[in-house]
């Protein structure tokens, strides 16, 4: 009846916290001495209470005896269930005070408030690279394994985690659920739109040491980089053509194929590139957006009036 009523009568003197019986206040007073006198048979390791060693054990089995009943994920022990619950309910009951970011478990709020505190207590043994949380360390260390447990079922490419294999499954569809609340444009994953989203802010983090160029993205300044060398590492393996950018010579790789995927809805005039696509579009509209500084005639299109200017300066050159 106790338990109904809601009295608590038995308090423990170190921490004040009570207790429906004087059996749980017992096995709870085990926490302040420290003592582990339940040990597991198969590791060793050590628990303060008979029933977390209970809990442990289960870990040594592939038994997961608590299914969830609405989505059929199953758990090793109750209490796990009990904190997978949560989800579907949608209850977010513990608030960050400085970011204001809910939770829906206690434990996922104190993990969440080490950001806010730059306390980085895990630390790998081979890089010295130091994380907030035991499972980020964990997840990196398959970095310096080189294990790729995850494999694409559709295209057999192989990701060392999961949340990576999940990103790549959404580029077999032509999904893109993460739309840019300025300017509209739609992402495949979260982390695509957030760099995304640095333009609008104009800010360039990343400046290149050689001529002060800023980018908005660490991998733009990158590939900036090449450009200040004569470096071409990717060639292409028909021609021989070599490319400073992987990219690049992706696009070339389409002349050889054959492909020309973008047509003109016009004349029905087929490219190889949307850029090049464009390009021919300004015919039909007329528009000629590059004049010549010295005389004044205009071009579709810049390389058009690259070449015009070469006029001037050969006039100019027996004048």
């Amino acid at each position: 009846m106790l338990i109904h009523a809601g009295i608590k009568p038995f308090t423990c003197p170190q921490c004040g916290k009570s207790f429906i019986s004087k059996g749980i206040l017992r096995d709870h007073m085990l926490i302040h001495t420290g003592i582990k006198s339940f040990s597991c048979s198969q590791c060793g390791k050590s628990f303060i209470q008979e029933s977390q060693l209970e809990n442990h054990l289960v870990t040594h089995t592939s038994e997961k005896p608590f299914s969830c009943s609405q989505c059929g994920k199953s758990f090793k022990n109750k209490s796990n269930i009990k904190r997978h619950m949560l989800i579907h309910t949608g209850i977010k009951s513990f608030s960050c005070p400085q970011c204001r970011k809910t939770f829906t478990q206690k434990s996922s709020l104190k993990g969440h408030m080490l950001i806010h505190a730059g306390i980085k207590s895990f630390s790998c043994s081979q890089c010295g690279k130091s994380f907030t949380h035991k499972s980020y360390l964990r997840r990196h260390m398959l970095i310096h394994t080189g294990i790729k447990s995850f494999s694409c079922s559709q295209c057999g490419k192989s990701f060392k985690q999961k949340s990576h294999i999940k990103k790549h499954l959404v580029t077999h569809t032509s999904e893109k659920p993460f739309s840019c609340s300025q300017c509209g444009k739609s992402f495949k994953n979260t982390s695509i739109l957030k760099r995304h989203m640095l333009i609008h802010a104009g800010i360039k983090s990343f400046s290149c040491s050689q001529c002060g160029k800023g980018f908005t993205q660490k991998e733009h300044l990158k590939n900036h980089l090449v450009t200040h060398t004569s470096e071409k590492p990717f060639s292409c393996s028909q021609c021989g053509n070599t490319f400073t950018f992987k990219s690049t010579l992706k696009r070339h790789m389409l002349i050889h194929t054959g492909i020309k995927p973008f047509s003109c809805s016009q004349c029905g005039k087929s490219f190889t590139y949307k850029s090049s696509l464009k390009d021919h579009m300004l015919i039909h509209t007329g528009i000629k957006p590059f004049s010549c500084s010295q005389c004044g005639k205009c071009f579709t299109l810049k390389p058009n009036l690259k070449k015009h200017m070469l006029i001037h300066t050969l006039v100019n050159s027996f004048s």
